[in-house]
Parts: C-alpha cells; sequence; structure tokens
C-alpha cells in the first residue's frame, strides 16, 4: 500500500524538536532560506518523512541515514533511504505532502491552484502534440500526473512533460530515450480545496492511502 501524507508547514522556531531530527545537511538547507514560509515547508515536509519512514522500518527518525549520491557523485540528489521503502517530497502554498512506497519508486507532486498569466504557453510546455489544450482547472490536473510521473522515473523536469501522452487509464504514450520500459501507475489525489494533486509509480498499481500528519508533528515539535 502506498501512503501519502498532508501537512500544514510548521515554523522551525516553534519547533525546536523537529529541527534536531533533522541532519546536518538538512540543517544547513534549512538555514540557507531566507524567506519564513520556505523554512517552514521544509521544515515540515523533512521532519515528516523522517517520522513516518522511523516506524516503517522500526528505528528513530534522527537515526535515518540517506544516500543523496547525485549522478555527479556529490551528495546533492535526490534522497534515497538504502532498505527502505520509496518515498517522495512535495510542497505548494500552504501544504507539504510525503508519499511513501514500500514497492519501489514513487514520486508525488502537489499544485495550489492560481491564476495563470500565459495558460496557451504553459499548454504547450505540458501536453504532447497528441493532447488538448487544457483549460486553467485541468491544466493543473496535467502538470501534477506529469510532475509525479517524472519524478517516480527519477528524471524530473530534465525530460520535458511533451513527451508523455495521458489518458483515462494512465500513460498512453512517453517518447525519447529515457522513456521507462517498466509498467507505470498514476492516481489522483485529494490533498484539499485549492489544490490539485497526483501519485505515480513504477510496476502495479497498489492501493493508495491519504493521511493527514499534522499531529505526528505537533507530537514531536516541542
Amino acid at each position: 500500500m502506498t501512503v501519502v501524507w498532508w501537512a500544514a508547514p510548521v515554523a522551525p522556531g516553534d519547533a525546536h524538536g523537529l529541527v534536531a531530527l533533522l541532519d546536518r545537511q538538512e540543517r544547513d538547507r534549512l538555514d540557507r532560506f531566507r524567506r519564513p514560509a520556505d523554512q517552514a515547508r521544509y521544515l515540515a515536509a523533512h521532519a515528516l518523512v523522517r517520522l513516518v519512514l522511523a516506524d516503517a522500518v522500526g528505528t528513530s527518525a534522527a537515526a535515518l541515514a540517506f544516500d543523496r549520491t547525485c549522478r555527479c557523485g556529490e551528495q546533492h540528489g535526490k534522497p534515497v533511504l538504502p532498505g527502505g521503502p520509496g518515498f517522495s517530497l512535495t510542497h505548494a502554498g500552504d501544504l507539504v505532502g510525503v508519499a511513501v512506497h514500500p514497492g519501489g519508486d514513487v514520486g508525488l507532486d502537489v499544485e495550489q491552484v492560481r491564476e495563470l498569466g500565459d495558460l496557451e504557453a504553459m499548454a504547450a510546455h505540458v501536453c504532447s502534440p497528441r493532447e488538448s489544450a487544457p483549460d486553467a482547472e485541468a491544466f493543473f490536473t496535467l502538470w501534477t500526473r506529469k510532475e509525479a510521473l517524472l519524478k517516480a522515473v527519477g528524471t524530473g523536469l530534465a525530460t520535458p512533460m511533451s513527451a508523455i501522452t495521458l489518458g483515462p487509464a494512465g500513460v498512453l504514450a512517453w517518447t525519447g530515450e529515457d522513456a521507462p520500459r517498466e509498467p507505470l501507475w498514476l492516481a489522483d489525489l485529494h490533498p484539499g480545496e485549492g489544490y490539485h494533486a497526483a501519485v505515480a509509480g513504477t510496476g502495479a498499481r497498489p492501493e493508495v492511502t491519504e493521511r493527514r500528519g499534522d499531529d505526528l508533528l505537533a507530537a514531536q515539535a516541542r
């Protein structure tokens, strides 16, 4: 089963217990944010993923050691928990999310619905030649689905979203040299009013459950 946790951001000054869960690299990154809103989102997401992964693998949240090896060999790539389940983090507005998938790679994305200055240009960036241009509401559904898929396969936005064609049942086509060969699954989520979200992964589609993680953060905050 894949579990997606949602929570509100938490200001570091109000949550010394959560800051203490982070490793040195995470605390350094937290300190580099200048905007309080960015700090609050980062802390909530990274503390929450530690808490839910610790429960999954049976250890303390602060003891988790992530491998962040990038393709260049440095420790600034996508974090992986050796021997643990796949996971993905996301945030938008006043919401952070964490997806945990024991079956392998997973990607999660959330977007806050907002006015778009040039919907036509953005739709051209997101849509494949086989897809019709979406209206403003449908655009965020399309974006989160494709962003989740790109996170799941590990390429991120280095792969153009227009390489992916979606249909009612999921991925219809994926072009390009880095197109995945394995089966893909995709599910829309319900994070709250004013937000669109999706989760995706490789292999057979699992059961997907959404939960709130605010109580987990609050219990550890002080």
